[in-house]
């Protein structure tokens, strides 16, 4: 009952799974959330860290301050320092007003540092000294100021492996690494791809004023299948396309292209062919019920054409098909979309 009551708090803020190592994120932000701590968020491009960020601020005793979000790796070093804690009016050329800058703004709230892997020597520095003083002074300032922020920075790089060749500063990762929290790419997790798939197109569907769609079994195979290589933020992009273009449900032909081929066997010397061959391939990754193979097959041929950029050869290999077998069937392929077509315009 508590491990469900934990799972609907954060699913609520977006966050799903019910995977052994999403329910260990989830009791690590469950014990935190009430703290001030400062929580460094581990993870692939795309597995979330900023939606983990949010969470934790909406619960904590800061829900009612500001959350400020900054990318480490956009802060330029001619800005860096006025990004950071302000100026002064006339502090240079084009400070034509007193700016406060993200320490001064989070105050009293969240500072949700993105990117921490990639900030320069400079950037870090003035982290460290404003993370042991809480205080700072503006560009062209004399006053200092007191900033009272809780910091949660993310990195989708190894921060110690960086330590170690010298690209990032010993003091400053103790300073962030009080609280890890690591979120697994979504390869990790896939018994999660499910729950997060009619998540993703249920809100979809309301987003665009439509009614629930579901997923075909054949479509949640492919969506299985899948490695994923951009995590949730990827999965969430192609559900949210296929409500948009698709029907009353979604089918396998609703995913895109490198979706549907991720159910073929692994390429080898002589292409996608399986033990069963290229007429194998092609039954691997369809339904196997309700289905003409030969609708199948010119679907395939025309969709290798697109994966291919148009490149016969390259088209033909893909299939494990001679050239010569893959060209007669394109042919056969285009002939037949374009009787297709004639007849719905007739």
């Amino acid at each position: 009952m508590l491990r469900q009551q934990l799972l609907e708090r954060f699913q609520v803020e977006g966050i799903v799974g019910s995977h052994s190592r999403m329910l260990a994120v989830f009791d690590t932000l469950q014990r935190v959330s009430g703290s001030h701590a400062t929580v460094l968020i581990s993870g692939e491009n795309g597995t979330g860290k900023e939606l983990i960020a949010r969470a934790i601020h909406r619960h904590s005793p800061r829900k009612n301050g500001p959350f400020v979000g900054v990318s480490c790796a956009a802060l330029t070093e001619t800005l860096l320092e006025s990004e950071l804690f302000g100026h002064e009016r006339g502090a240079f050329t084009g400070a034509v007003s007193t700016r406060k800058g993200i320490f001064e703004v989070a105050s009293d709230g969240t500072l949700f540092l993105d990117e921490i892997g990639d900030s320069s020597p400079k950037l870090q520095l003035d982290l460290l000294r404003v993370l042991d003083a809480r205080e700072f002074r503006r560009v062209g300032g004399s006053q200092l100021i007191k900033t009272d922020v809780r910091i949660l920075a993310a990195t989708n790089r190894d921060l110690k492996q960086l330590v170690e060749s010298g690209a990032f500063r010993l003091d400053l990762y103790y300073r962030l690494n009080v609280i890890p929290v690591t979120l697994p790419p979504l390869r990790e997790r896939s018994t999660d791809i499910p729950q997060l798939a009619e998540y993703f197109v249920a809100r979809a569907c309301k987003e665009a004023g439509r009614s629930p769609m579901p997923i075909t079994t054949e479509a949640m195979r492919l969506l299985l299948g899948y490695d994923w290589p951009g995590n949730v933020r990827q999965l969430d992009t192609v559900l949210q396309r296929a409500v948009l273009l698709g029907g009353r449900v979604i089918d396998y032909m609703d995913l895109p292209i490198e979706v549907r081929f991720s159910a073929l066997p692994p390429r080898e010397a002589g292409g996608l062919a399986s033990a069963a061959g290229a007429e194998g391939a092609y039954r691997y990754a369809i339904p196997a019920e309700g289905i003409d193979l030969e609708e199948v097959k010119q679907k395939f041929i025309l969709q290798a054409m697109e994966m291919a950029g148009g490149a016969i050869a390259e088209a033909a290999e893909l299939l494990g098909l001679s050239y010569r077998t893959f060209y007669y069937r394109l042919m056969r392929a285009s002939g037949a979309q374009a009787d297709t077509g004639q007849a719905r315009t007739g």
